[in-house]
């Protein structure tokens, strides 16, 4: 048989995604454990600030379109309540699905607020009048606006990998392309903002983390219990 017609048990599946958890959390951690944010931002800025800033494809494409691309995306997923675009996922799967990607976006602008880390560019070292301070080192001012961490602008795709633990129980192929498609869309859309200043790499790196995580620790609020897998694909 196929490994569509004999898919993993609930425990492997759940050791797997606890897996996937934990080496995520690993490899953000040692991203910054090797300070490798300021080398990193030095490839794209000077001290007259970073030339990308403004670039059609960061701005015009990444950072304008993928807030468009988003909004289109929430309005798929409200359709989605109503009127299944995607046979399979339950009602309330479809309503866990919006809800938690919601969640992801409000979730991630609601710890920036709360940041003291400034945007690369507002250093002094890009032409700005901060200087480097580690998100990590909580209360300490860098002499900058603040506000910078995590990347908010990447959860426009981010927030969406929540789609994957909702089709993954339905439709394992399609799943395995929303995962592929969203992740390059929240590369992309970090990779925009690591060239424009806008956000150290490891920011979106903790973005796609904090989102994957909150739909990994919620997805059982779309499985009523008592629910077998076979009630769990029928709509």
């Amino acid at each position: 048989m196929s490994a569509i017609d004999c898919p993993p048990s609930p425990s492997a599946i759940a050791r797997r995604d606890l897996i996937v958890v934990i080496v995520g959390l690993l490899a953000v951690l040692a991203w910054d454990a090797c300070g490798l944010d300021l080398a990193a931002s030095r490839l794209y800025g000077t001290s007259a600030g970073f030339a990308l800033r403004d670039h059609w494809l960061t701005r015009g494409v990444a950072h304008d379109g993928g807030r468009w691309l988003a909004a289109f995306g929430l309005v798929a997923l409200v359709v989605n309540i109503f009127r299944p675009l995607w046979p399979g996922p339950t009602r309330r799967e479809r309503v866990w699905w919006f809800a938690v990607t919601v969640a992801g976006m409000c979730l991630i602008p609601l710890l920036k607020h709360f940041s003291r880390t400034s945007c690369p560019w507002a250093l002094a070292e890009f032409g700005g009048v901060a200087h480097y301070v580690s998100h990590w080192h909580w209360g300490v001012s860098d002499g900058g606006g603040g506000g910078c961490f995590p990347a908010g602008h990447p959860t426009s795709a981010a927030a969406f990998l929540s789609g994957w633990f909702v089709l993954r129980r339905h439709r394992p192929r399609a799943a395995a392309w929303w995962l592929a498609g969203t992740l390059l869309l929240t590369l992309f859309y970090g990779w925009a903002q690591w060239a424009r200043g806008a956000h150290y790499p490891s920011h979106t790196l903790w973005t796609a983390w904090i989102c994957w995580t909150l739909a990994w620790a919620t997805q059982g609020l779309a499985l009523p219990r008592g629910r077998s897998d076979q009630d769990l694909t029928r709509t």
